[in-house]
């Protein structure tokens, strides 16, 4: 076995053991980082130190992504009237999160134009200051 295929083989392994963890999901990666340090604590720092480097730690659980990845993994029951239930409230359910998140979008956008006026307004209006003050000056 050449040096690459080792190479090869060793990616091979921490791509499937990374999709492992990223299948269970930020509880695995937690716990598979807290043996790290209880056995061997270099471990358990590389596993901190790539969550924090591959944003990990950071991702949430309610993500487009995250609901479409669930989507694929439906299993059905056996039953055709329930999955059918499921997959109309699963379905519903993803709408009004879609249509929460458009309208927490536009409360964003909202406060930022409002946000962006208020400036615009204050920097009229030191204007207008400055413009009095000078006539008063010359005068």
């Amino acid at each position: 076995m050449t040096a690459t295929a080792t190479e090869t083989t060793a990616k091979g392994y921490f791509a499937q053991a990374e999709a492992w963890l990223d299948d269970k999901g930020k509880g695995a990666w937690i716990a598979a980082m807290v043996l790290g340090f209880i056995f061997f604590w270099p471990v358990g720092l590389a596993f901190l130190a790539y969550m924090i480097w591959s944003k990990r730690m950071f991702k949430s659980g309610c993500r487009k992504s995250h609901r479409i990845h669930a989507r694929h993994n439906f299993r059905t029951s056996g039953n055709t009237a329930f999955d059918s239930y499921k997959a109309d409230t699963l379905r519903r359910l993803e709408e009004e999160q879609d249509a929460f998140e458009s309208f927490l979008q536009r409360l964003r956008d909202a406060k930022d134009k409002a946000e962006f006026d208020q400036f615009m307004d204050d920097r009229a209006r030191r204007a207008r200051d400055e413009a009095v003050d000078a006539e008063t000056v010359e005068a």
